[in-house]
């Protein structure tokens, strides 16, 4: 196997932490005739943590604490105002300060900071989210789109509270679409002021954290207008309530009311009528306007610009993508331990009801949802190293901003994504109990139902990763003739250029997969699942580029609708390189897996992991020829045989998550149904040995 470059670096830092809490199982039984593998579930737990153990395990002990969380049932005001004192207990317990300068009193610590604020989602997704816009949108806009006047002035309050703010670039009318945003702010070079005006009603900023209540100023994003020419998107930093909290004049706004999750945050709507803010409120580190309105920017291209001021903020779409993980892993942890403990319906016993999970289909409602969610634990902690390398300045060219954009784009939709599909899966698995709000999961999807289009549309957000691979895919063939990219196609060449996004690079020859001699044992193999999973991605985009390579050449209108008759195509090639990213960085957690046991296990859920990927694309694998009818019944024969010898193991696999008790909060997760289950067991074996169980009416009727 040739040796690749890994996604980023994940050296263990902060020195060693603690283990998470376990519980003791069963000795698995012999599996194939074979001893058992065990899993060091402390070891592994260790490995989940992370590349920021310490600080995850730190702020995992804070959610674990009452006072941080979330009362099932609480109305929407109360709610919201217990959230805001959360903030401050934020403050006061000295979590908040990491991704702040030293200068002013903070750690330096971007990917730390991160990790930290993921964890909250334990406690309630309405105080990751609530502190989210104050320190992760509003504070971080004033930091990395604002200079050292900006930051001295303003993050001192923003930082200790006493400035809650609201994040106001999203609008009515536009979301994903920030350049299209109607909000203007015009240059008035007579009182050197600036101009905020909504011009209409789809230009109202909306949805926005802070806004209906407790918001006192806002980082504003519009369109600067200076000497009558439209620079393009600018951050501006804009009071909008004084100290009784009503609105500043030119100001006003409405409260989103109930939302379908998440109503421990005060959402709502501002808008601005000719509300005039001094020059030096422009957040001018990208863009700036001297006095008499002359525009400057080290950045001379409009685009490029742009890109560069969203992709300060990209920090969303990282804890995103990790909280939505942790969420997973919740949902899984309870509906597991539950699915372990629950027994219903005779099968191989006369007298013992089965547990839920030693049926086949429950187990596979379960464990390949446990799969991805191992696969995205490894995936996000690379993209962390990642983002931190370019938040700290340790890599933090213009490619490694573009390849950590890509990244986020393409991780956040699949994690959000999975999130609202595993908590939907492990309710209906808990049954009726799953819907009880006191067992969590319905409250976890309800709040983590907006985290798709958080932060950009999961859509949008893979139509950017699409362009990026059709950009990269255009650089090696620039130059290139017809018949030169017919016999790429044909040929399916070495080196496809276009991954080298700095995510991965192959050079590598793709096999012939329409042979049906290939074997079980070779579909297990890493290399075999590596092609099969590598060589759809590149497939699509080939494919895709092909159609679209003539499009420079049409008219605006027909450019556009090519493109559009290729869009899901385009998508879906971008959910495939996603789930390859996801494959690699599980693939490399593996390999630094050195508990012998704990690798074998590793291994088969690894194997899940990515020959589920190639069970879901089935229809792809036929139809172009890359598996043979008889080849695609072997994935589904060897999954299911993976996943029976998982079942021994699914405890192990979620008690390695490292949650506690004060975590999960789930009646169903707490032992109380083995108590229940034992009880009745006990109840009828005393019966039966006393003789004192009433006959079953077939019995009776059968000797008649």
């Amino acid at each position: 196997m040739e040796d690749e470059p890994t996604m980023v670096d994940t050296a263990s830092r902060g020195g060693a932490a603690p283990a998470p809490a376990t519980m003791k199982h069963d000795a698995p039984a012999p599996i194939d005739g074979n001893e058992a593998p065990v899993v060091d579930v402390a070891a592994l737990g260790r490995q989940l943590l992370g590349t920021w153990a310490d600080t995850r395990l730190l702020a995992r002990e804070r959610a674990g604490r009452p006072e941080f969380q979330r009362i099932e049932g609480q109305g929407m005001a109360e709610h919201r105002e217990r959230v805001l004192s959360q903030l401050h207990l934020l403050v006061d317990s000295g979590a908040i300060q990491k991704a702040f300068p030293k200068s002013l009193g903070g750690e330096d610590d971007h990917g730390g900071n991160i990790a930290a604020f993921e964890e909250l989602v334990l406690a309630d997704p309405s105080l990751q989210i609530k502190s989210g816009v104050q320190w992760g949108l509003f504070g971080a806009a004033v930091l990395h789109l604002g200079t050292t006047p900006h930051h001295e002035k303003w993050l001192p309050g923003i930082m200790n509270l006493d400035v809650p703010g609201a994040f106001a670039m999203t609008e009515t009318g536009h979301g994903s679409d920030v350049a299209s945003i109607g909000t203007t702010a015009t240059y008035d070079p007579d009182t050197e002021e600036f101009v905020i005006h909504t011009p209409f009603r789809g230009a109202w900023k909306d949805y926005l954290g802070n806004a209906a209540l407790h918001g006192i100023a806002a980082v504003v994003f519009a369109q600067l207008v200076t000497k009558g020419v439209n620079h393009g998107v600018h951050a501006f930093y804009v009071p909008i309530r004084d100290e009784q909290g009503a609105f500043l004049p030119g100001i006003g706004g409405e409260d989103d009311g109930l939302k379908g999750g998440l109503n421990g945050i005060d959402n709502g709507r501002l808008h601005f009528t000719d509300v005039r803010i001094p020059r030096e409120n422009l957040l001018n580190r990208y863009g700036d306007v001297a006095a008499d309105g002359t525009y400057s920017s080290p950045i001379a291209s409009p685009g490029r610009r742009f890109f560069t001021m969203l992709g300060t903020l990209v920090q969303g779409r990282v804890s995103l993508d990790g909280a939505a993980t942790i969420a997973s892993a919740m949902g899984l942890a309870i509906a597991i331990t539950y699915g372990t403990q629950r027994r219903q319906f005779n099968a191989a016993s006369e007298t013992d009801e089965e547990v839920l999970l030693d049926y086949q289909r429950h187990q596979r409602r379960l464990l390949p949802r446990l799969a991805t969610t191992y696969a995205q634990y490894f995936a996000h902690d690379e993209f962390l190293v990642k983002f931190d390398a370019v938040f700290s300045g340790a890599a933090d060219t213009d490619d490694d901003r573009q390849d950590l954009e890509t990244i986020a784009a393409a991780l956040k939709p699949l994690s959000t994504w999975h999130a609202l599909d595993t908590l939907q899966e492990a309710r209906e698995a808990c049954g009726g109990a799953g819907f009880l709000a006191a067992n969590r999961i319905v409250g976890l999807r309800q709040d983590l139902d907006v985290y798709v289009t958080f932060e950009g549309d999961n859509n949008v957000l893979l139509q950017l990763v699409a362009k990026r691979l059709l950009t990269d895919f255009s650089k090696q063939f620039a130059k290139a003739d017809a018949g030169v990219m017919a016999r790429y196609v044909v040929s399916q060449a070495a080196d496809r250029a276009y991954h080298g996004t700095g995510l991965r690079r192959l050079a590598q020859t793709i096999a012939d997969f329409g042979s049906t001699a290939r074997s079980v044992h070779e579909l297990r193999d890493e290399e075999t699942q590596r092609e099969l999973l590598t060589d759809r991605v590149e497939d699509m985009v080939t494919e895709i580029a092909g159609r679209l390579r003539e499009s420079r050449k049409l008219s605006k209108a027909d450019a556009a609708a090519l493109f559009n008759r290729n869009q899901n195509e385009l998508i879906e090639a971008a959910r495939a390189h996603a789930e390859l990213l996801q494959w690699e960085a599980f693939t490399r957690g593996l390999a630094r897996t050195e508990d012998p046991g704990t690798k074998q296990v590793l291994t088969w859920v690894r194997d899940l992991f990515g020959l589920g990927l190639i069970e879901k694309h089935l229809s792809w694998y036929l139809i172009h020829g890359r598996l043979s009818p008889q080849r695609a019944q072997a994935v589904t024969a060897y999954i299911d045989r993976l996943i029976e010898r998982l079942r021994p193991y699914a405890l192990d696999l979620v008690d390695a998550f490292g949650f506690a008790p004060e975590h999960l909060r789930a009646a169903v997760a707490s032992g109380a149904e083995q108590e229940r289950q034992d009880e009745a067991r006990a109840y009828y074996a005393a019966h039966r040995a006393a003789g004192t169980l009433p006959k079953p009416e077939k019995s009776v009727k059968s000797k008649r």
